[in-house]
């Protein structure tokens, strides 16, 4: 009965048959708009691939730049053992954009594979929508990371919140606070856009059906 189970639940999950599940209703749209939704979702796995190869040629061409003297530090005059940090801003002058565009890139897939791990059925406008938001949300907070720390660098002048440099506080607060509107998409869209009552319905008659079948074998 376990091996039937998981062969179910495998079918259930993973089939595509379009006569056994009926599409939520989504108000009407712009056909233009419409079919751009459509497109996109249709082709996000090739999406999702030209993000990779595009993370890995940034890697290639931070990796080919040229090194920095002290790029890794240098020994403290008074203290030995201690490293004092180089010159920053050059460390960054010539990857500090790749590197911006690398962990844009990055959050890119996250939101991508967040919404292959979607049904098509269950992608509808509202549900993009709210991972665009969540996108720009962590953009933005990445963005001010990034600012702020080049800004540092320029000036060596910063203001401290919760106990820490501007540039710090933005990676040790803004980290799992860029997270939050996912985690609020996947809580309270659980039941309407991952697993639906009909979804859980069907599955359970599923499994109803695979149990009268083993008992008749």
């Amino acid at each position: 009965m376990r091996g039937s189970y998981l062969t179910c639940r495998h079918v259930f999950l993973d089939s595509a048959v379009p006569h056994v599940y009926a599409l939520p209703a989504i108000a009407p749209l712009p056909g233009v708009l419409e079919g751009n939704i459509l497109t996109m979702t249709k082709h996000l796995i090739h999406w999702i691939f030209a993000t990779c190869v595009s993370m890995g040629l940034l890697l290639l061409a931070i990796g080919m730049t040229d090194s920095v003297p002290n790029a890794g530090g240098q020994p403290h005059a008074a203290y030995p053992g201690m490293i004092v940090g180089a010159d920053g801003a050059a460390r960054l002058a010539q990857i500090g954009v790749l590197a911006f565009l690398f962990n844009s890139l990055l959050l890119t897939l996250v939101v991508c594979l967040c919404i292959l791990g979607v049904s098509e059925r269950h992608r509808s406008p509202k549900f993009l929508a709210g991972m665009g938001v969540s996108f720009m949300f962590m953009q933005a907070i990445w963005l001010m990371m990034f600012s702020s720390h080049q800004e540092f660098l320029q000036t060596s002048d910063t203001g401290y919140f919760m106990g820490f440099p501007v540039p710090t506080a933005w990676q040790v607060y803004g980290t799992w606070v860029g997270a939050i509107p996912l985690i609020l998409m996947y809580s309270c869209g659980f039941r309407k856009f991952i697993y639906t009552h009909d979804d859980e319905e069907e599955f359970n008659a599923i499994l109803t059906r695979a149990g009268r079948d083993s008992l008749q074998e």
